[in-house]
């Protein structure tokens, strides 16, 4: 089975000397490769959007926004959007993109707390981006800080089979770093990720106090058998050919706190008096 990589000319090799996962210095070549492929725009986006449902008057955050294409999406669907995003250059194009008026703010996980304050939003979208950070435990707390109470929070992670099933000596178990070359518009730059197994991200999201409600393997959008054939030839191995291996999705629910489950439980009751 090939590897679906979600960048268009992927190569491994060691990370060097050069500043690692640098987005700044290929914004514009993978805003564009990114945009209409196979992996982002028939996968990844399409299966985001479903299992958020109806978005409408839901305030969402997405965590790692980009160019801004998941955030359009979710604004045309009607929901109250903001983004965050460490690249200066990747958030220049997603305000080119949503406006001058969108809320957009540079900042990232693993480091400064979130620009928001407590319960701040109904869902936060957090789309590859986990796999930067070795330690999950502050920006998992940091997300849940920043959800209201029964809020969701929606997770997509390189699946964790697909390391070991392209890298049959490496340890399954163990939480550790693979480095990749990326190649965009002629910029060739070192990427380092974090391999975790099922039941290590598992742990971190109950251990940060969420419900695991959804955990997918989604088929890609039902249009992209005609624009991807051939690709898709090559990565269909199940005898339905409608699914492949490549990423996970979550779904996690920040549980309602005693006094909002009261006051809800108290709202229904005088509704029907």
């Amino acid at each position: 089975m090939k590897r679906m990589s979600h960048d268009p000319d992927h190569s491994a090799g060691p990370a060097d000397q050069r500043v690692a996962n640098d987005y700044d210095g290929f914004a514009e070549a993978y805003a564009a490769a990114t945009e209409s492929d196979l992996l982002n725009a028939f996968y990844i986006r399409p299966a985001v959007l479903n299992l958020a449902g109806d978005v409408a008057g839901r305030r969402i955050l997405d965590v790692g926004c980009g160019a801004g294409p998941m955030l359009e999406a979710l604004r045309d669907r009607g929901a109250v959007v903001t983004g965050v995003e460490p690249s200066a250059k990747m958030l220049e194009l997603a305000r080119q993109r949503l406006g001058e008026d969108a809320a957009l703010h540079q900042a990232g996980l693993g480091g400064d707390p979130l620009p928001f304050r407590d319960g701040a939003f109904d869902d936060v979208v957090v789309c590859l981006v986990l796999h930067y950070l070795e330690d999950w435990r502050a920006p998992l707390a940091e997300l849940r800080r920043v959800l209201t109470s029964g809020g969701r929070l929606i997770v997509v992670v390189d699946h964790p089979f697909v390391y070991k099933l392209f890298n049959p000596d490496a340890d399954y178990f163990a939480v550790s770093p693979r480095s990749e070359e990326w190649t965009f518009g002629g910029h060739s730059a070192p990427m380092v990720f974090w391999h975790r197994p099922l039941h290590a991200m598992t742990s971190a999201f109950t251990e940060a106090g969420f419900r695991i409600a959804v955990i997918s393997e989604p088929p890609p959008a039902p249009d992209a058998r005609e624009r991807f054939p051939e690709e898709l030839a090559e990565v269909f191995k199940d005898p339905s050919r409608t699914a492949f291996l490549n990423m996970l999705f979550f779904v996690l629910e920040a549980p309602q706190t005693e006094t909002v489950r009261v006051n809800h439980e108290v709202r229904q009751t005088m509704s029907q008096i």
